[in-house]
């Protein structure tokens, strides 16, 4: 088990993703944010089954800026309810483990 997490959000446009991205890194509490364009999400919202295009945004961190993420991800973004999901990275190789430490600093 590492203190390394992958945070999963969307957004509505690639506009949005890549302000998202590029502020994270910039602020150091992510050393990478991949975004992964046109997704489908198909979800229930206010009792009612929607369906929109959004870019997945894939961001590579460590459980003590979880927080600061999270709470970043919702100060930018334009959704009332940002998804916002941290999954436990179990292993990786040890310099790119060592990468996000450093790109964090």
């Amino acid at each position: 088990m590492t203190d390394k997490r992958l945070v999963f959000t969307t957004a509505g446009s690639v506009d949005e993703a890549r302000r998202i991205a590029e502020a994270l890194v910039e602020r150091k509490l992510a050393a990478c944010v991949n975004i992964v364009p046109k997704v489908v999400s198909i979800y229930r919202w206010k009792g009612k089954i929607e369906e929109a295009e959004e870019w997945l945004l894939l961001v590579k961190t460590t459980v003590q800026d979880f927080s600061r993420v999270r709470d970043a991800i919702k100060e930018m973004h334009s959704y009332e309810l940002p998804e916002c999901m941290s999954f436990a990275i179990e292993d990786g190789s040890t310099e790119y483990l060592k990468w996000i430490d450093d790109s964090m600093r």
